[in-house]
């Protein structure tokens, strides 16, 4: 089960990227980047993040810890910037939040080295497997915190769930925009760590996961429930896997 918490302030916008996530102190006294209800992308942003966050810990790769977080309706109305007034006025309920990594630095491709082959077939095999397109040179949303690479900001990845009608048929299709992945050249071992990784994507892992989505956000969605999910994640985790196929192709035209 996530944590709730409540949010008491709201610190800072984050302006990164389109979302226009903000920084928030919550009643336990943590601070949080929360991923707003009202943005862009709605709650299948939110429901992305939860989803593609709890698998990647499951595969054992670093995420801050994912919440939810409650937002009051006053809180953003103290707020002088108009658009962040509107968005937090907005989104008050449920949201998400993930923990905030105080001094963590962006990773930037300068810091290859810093990232094992393995560990960045990992990454390239977990983001090909959820389609997460938003893992670039120019957005690599990775944090380097003691050391380690930290993922985050998955609201992207799952990206048929906004226009499939029936999401488990595009399950086999391949994911051509992996070849943009800022971590492609590293991942030499992705043939090596396929077998290890796909035995985690368990039905039972897979269910437990989908059942941390609120329903609030399920039936905001539009999507018809967590089984076409669950049947999507565990298709396309199952042999023969065309998205990986498609990573190691990749990166072998690029030369890497």
């Amino acid at each position: 089960m996530l944590r709730h918490v409540h949010a008491t302030r709201y610190v800072t916008p984050l302006r990164e990227g389109g979302s226009l996530p903000g920084l928030v102190e919550g009643d336990d006294d943590g601070l949080y980047v929360v991923k707003f209800r009202a943005a862009g992308q709605g709650v299948k942003a939110l429901i992305a993040e939860i989803v593609v966050g709890e698998l990647a810990r499951t595969l054992g790769l670093a995420v801050p810890e994912i919440v939810l977080v409650e937002i009051p309706a006053e809180l953003g109305r103290t707020e002088p910037d108009p658009e962040i007034n509107e968005l937090v006025t907005a989104s008050a309920g449920l949201n998400v939040g993930l923990d905030f990594l105080p001094g963590a630095l962006d990773y930037t491709p300068a810091q290859a080295g810093l990232i094992a082959p393995e560990l960045a077939s990992a990454i390239v095999w977990l983001d090909a497997l959820t389609t997460n397109v938003d893992r670039s040179a120019r957005n690599p949303n990775l944090l380097l915190w003691h050391g380690a690479p930290w993922l985050i900001d998955h609201g992207a990845a799952l990206y048929h769930q906004h226009a499939a009608i029936d999401l488990p048929a595009r399950a086999r299709d391949p994911f051509v925009l992996i070849a943009q992945h800022v971590l492609l050249p590293r991942a030499s071992e992705l043939a090596m760590v396929d077998g290890d990784l796909a035995a985690m994507i368990t039905p039972a892992r897979v269910e437990a996961i989908l059942a941390l989505i609120p329903p609030s956000f399920l039936a905001a969605s539009g999507r018809p429930g967590v089984a076409e999910y669950g049947d999507y994640l565990l298709t396309r985790a199952a042999a023969p896997r065309p998205f990986l196929a498609t990573a190691v192709d990749a990166r072998e035209h690029d030369g890497a």
